[in-house]
């Protein structure tokens, strides 16, 4: 099994109502977003998938809906944990080896998802 990532950057405000601290009040973060497929090598190609589809993909699905957006317009409680779960809902449908969605809302903090588990294998 091979894995392929692709990094992107955006630009969003958010406030989270529910916080107690000062991340309350309307603020900014400088997004840097992975996206991760995984499957095995395609041997007529000689890749897994191709980078330029996966950051077509992307572009159109998330940056072009998030970059320099207010997410709360988006989500109701846009914190890293939902906003991760909310692009894995964008992409899932066109990137069907989607495996990962790493968020970084800050240099050294992120947010790792994987999707849910597979009803069919419970």
């Amino acid at each position: 099994m091979l894995q392929a990532t692709c990094e992107f950057h955006f630009c969003a405000a958010h406030r989270l109502p529910q916080h107690p601290g000062p991340c309350k009040n309307l603020h900014g973060h400088n997004y840097r977003l992975l996206v991760t497929v995984e499957g095995p090598l395609d041997h007529q190609s000689g890749m897994l998938y191709d980078f330029y589809n996966i950051k077509r993909i992307v572009q159109e699905r998330i940056l072009a809906r998030l970059d320099h957006a207010d997410l709360n317009a988006l989500l109701e409680n846009p914190t890293a944990e939902h906003i991760s779960v909310w692009v894995w809902q964008q992409l899932r449908p066109d990137l069907p080896l989607l495996a990962e969605i790493t968020l970084f809302e800050t240099h050294d903090c992120s947010v790792r998802y994987r999707g849910e588990p597979d009803a069919r294998r419970a």
